[in-house]
């Protein structure tokens, strides 16, 4: 750990690239809160963008930080951060984003930013600086999180089918219009509750790291919170149509009841995961859900080929984000 504090604007210059990836995490992941409530024309696009905005940073006020305290010292040994390894870090997480936003695939930011980590960790410091317990979890979790939103999303799908079975269609579309704002907002909620706290915990690791805060003992600045929490609901406000499309209509056709039941399945899952300390892929779980949904109409509703691809993006993000954060710490090290 460092002993000697940085110059201010080197920390500062660090944040705010922080803060651009929390922008750029709520703007890639805008389509896990919204797309369902966009396919089903519950909401216009850009009534559910502002409606799950509001909810990101509504999460401020919801859930602890176990998921910021899992990232900032769950992952990779504190004592060898310092700003390059952040720097290396935040590259990996950005670029592996921009690329899967440009080609519309909907992969993770969440792990993104845990391959930034490894890959800066290994280049400065080899296989010893992994925590292998915290990224175990976390590595789990990317195939656990989907499953459960399969299974609770098609739980959801069977039991109001079965309790609506003698109901009219129309009826039963227009009660659930009206729910599906409720699953809606539960899912955004818990979207900002566990993406946001994955950069307060990496500004947490820098500040520490550099001297500008004490130890993982004491909670992080409100401006840190604030500021992620906020950066996270404007990426959201504006939203990521490249991605809205493949999850809401390309995976499989739903309607207000469909969505209802991917989404409550998707939020159950944030929240269990948030309260556990574990940093899980919005993308992950409400794919899951979605799929979970179509299947319970019959295997064919859910286009399979399109959910391999996404299943292939989410395999490819740790290792290739670590890759270029990486090559990220190697450019910063050499030349900044």
């Amino acid at each position: 750990m460092q002993s000697i504090q940085l110059a201010i604007w080197v920390v500062a210059g660090l944040v705010a690239v922080a803060l651009i990836f929390d922008f750029m995490n709520g703007f890639h992941d805008a389509a896990n809160s919204i797309a369902t409530v966009v396919s089903t024309g519950v909401l216009k696009p850009q009534q559910a963008v502002a409606f799950a905005a509001a909810f990101n940073v509504i999460a401020y006020f919801v859930f602890h930080l176990k998921v910021a305290a899992t990232v900032g010292k769950g992952t990779i040994d504190p004592d060898i951060v310092d700003h390059y390894v952040i720097f290396g870090a935040l590259v990996g997480a950005i670029g592996w984003n921009i690329i899967t936003w440009h080609y519309g695939i909907p992969s993770s930011s969440s792990h993104a930013l845990i391959g930034g980590l490894v890959g800066a960790a290994l280049a400065k410091s080899g296989w010893g600086s992994l925590n292998m317990d915290g990224l175990l979890k976390t590595v789990a979790f990317i195939f656990i999180s989907p499953l459960l939103g399969f299974v609770l999303g098609s739980f959801f799908m069977l039991a109001v089918s079965w309790i609506y079975f003698r109901t009219p269609p129309s009826k039963v579309d227009r009660r659930f219009r009206r729910l599906q704002l409720i699953s809606a907002g539960l899912y955004s909620l818990g979207h900002g509750g566990n993406d946001a706290q994955k950069t307060i915990g990496i500004i947490w690791m820098l500040l520490i790291a550099t001297g500008y805060a004490s130890s993982f003992a004491d909670a992080p600045p409100l401006w840190v919170i604030g500021g992620c929490y906020l950066s996270m609901g404007l990426g959201t406000l504006f939203g990521g149509w490249r991605i809205v499309r493949t999850m809401g209509q390309k995976i499989t056709k739903l309607k207000p009841v469909g969505g209802f039941c991917a989404e409550s399945g998707g939020a159950i899952t944030l929240f269990t995961a948030s309260a556990l300390g574990i940093p899980v892929s919005t993308t992950h779980t409400i794919t899951g859900a979605i799929v979970g949904v179509g299947a319970t109409q019959k295997l064919s509703a859910v286009r399979w080929g399109v959910a391999g691809n996404i299943v292939w993006a989410w395999i490819l993000t740790i290792p290739a984000s670590a890759v270029l954060s990486a090559a990220g710490w190697w450019f910063g090290h050499r030349f900044l």
